[in-house]
């Protein structure tokens, strides 16, 4: 055999196996980030069981708005006179 033909099946044979090396890796990674993400979707729904069951029966229902009656408290606005006057020029 030539000594140019054994370094090409060498390099042929080096670049083979470094495609499988790294298919495997991308393959590898690739297994553990689905797992990872279903891990998280795991904690996830487990975190929201938690947080229901501990605010059950705790907090008003997000509809009820606390402010909409609030008292006129503000003397400023009652003690200016001058509020619907526009002052600036370039509105």
């Amino acid at each position: 055999m030539n000594k140019k033909t054994t370094i090409i099946i060498i390099v042929t044979i080096l670049i083979i196996i470094g495609l499988g090396a790294g298919g495997y890796i991308y393959w590898n990674n690739q297994k553990k980030s689905k797992a990872a993400a279903e891990a998280s979707q795991k904690a996830k729904k487990a975190a929201d069981a938690v947080l229901d069951s501990a605010l059950k029966g705790v907090l008003p229902p997000l509809e009820i708005n606390p402010l909409e009656n609030k008292p006129d408290l503000n003397p400023v606005e009652k003690a200016n006179p001058y509020k619907n006057i526009k002052t600036n020029p370039f509105e």
